[in-house]
């Protein structure tokens, strides 16, 4: 019997009925570049910054470069295996004497980042499985961010976990992660924030379109708002992965 039920628990496993949590901590940080300086940022990060990320603890999950990049801005995300596990890294980093004499040396003609904007998160329980990219072509990504109604942030979440990731999987669009973000007030709310692939910013309208008039959608649409709106607004940045990014 208990071999019976092992057996049935593996199965389940294999099947995909088990999965494991991501309990990483993730911070998403955008560098925005003095006018002209986004090249030296690049460089930067290519020859030394990445390198140096990973062996003070950190790691890299993947770095974009908004299409139309009109705040010259650099968009990545890291991990760390606890907030603790942040800040120590992040004070290996700031006193690692490889990146001091990088950063000298990349700002002779002067500085880089004009001002950084960091964003704590937690994946979702329903976030695939962040992994590298094997393909050769470089997809199109979209980061959006839905700012939830009032104490309306369990209900989006229910309604992706549920239904928008099939629906969004059937209508052509790569689910890459979801995140939970984490207000800097614990008594507040945070906000969905996730990542998708297309091939190419007018498929990802295309799937978009074809998304919106989906009947599923509209049926769970509408359910999930019978009593008002969850979402008060949506914001979407299309991105192009760096050359050194590991999801492209």
């Amino acid at each position: 019997m208990k071999k019976f039920m092992l057996m049935s628990l593996l199965c389940l496993s294999f099947l995909g009925f088990s999965k494991k949590p991501d309990t990483r901590y993730f911070e998403l940080r955008v560098y925005y570049c003095h006018p002209g300086r986004l090249d030296a940022l690049i460089q930067r990060f290519t020859n030394h910054t990445t390198k140096i990320f990973e062996r003070t603890g950190m790691t890299n999950i993947g770095y974009w470069i908004p299409n139309k990049n009109d705040e010259n801005a650099l968009y990545y995300i890291l991990s760390y295996p606890n907030q603790a596990a942040r800040d120590s890294s992040w004070k290996q980093f700031s006193r690692d004497q490889e990146w001091k004499e990088v950063a000298k040396k990349s700002e002779e003609s002067g500085k880089i980042v004009a001002k950084v904007v960091s964003t704590f998160m937690n994946a979702t329980d329903f976030s695939p499985k962040i992994k590298a990219s094997k393909g050769s072509v470089d997809r199109t990504f979209e980061l959006r961010t839905y700012t939830p109604s009032a104490d309306k942030l369990p209900n989006v979440l229910s309604r992706f976990r549920d239904h928008t990731l099939k629906l969004f999987k059937k209508h052509g669009m790569t689910n890459i992660a979801y995140f939970s973000t984490i207000d800097k007030d614990p008594t507040k709310q945070g906000k969905l924030l996730y990542l998708l692939a297309h091939s190419s910013e007018d498929a990802a309208k295309a799937s978009f379109d074809n998304f919106r008039k989906d009947p599923n959608w509209i049926k769970v649409k509408e359910a999930s708002e019978k009593d008002g709106k969850i979402v008060d607004k949506v914001e979407s940045v299309f991105m192009h992965p760096t050359s050194f990014s590991t999801i492209r």
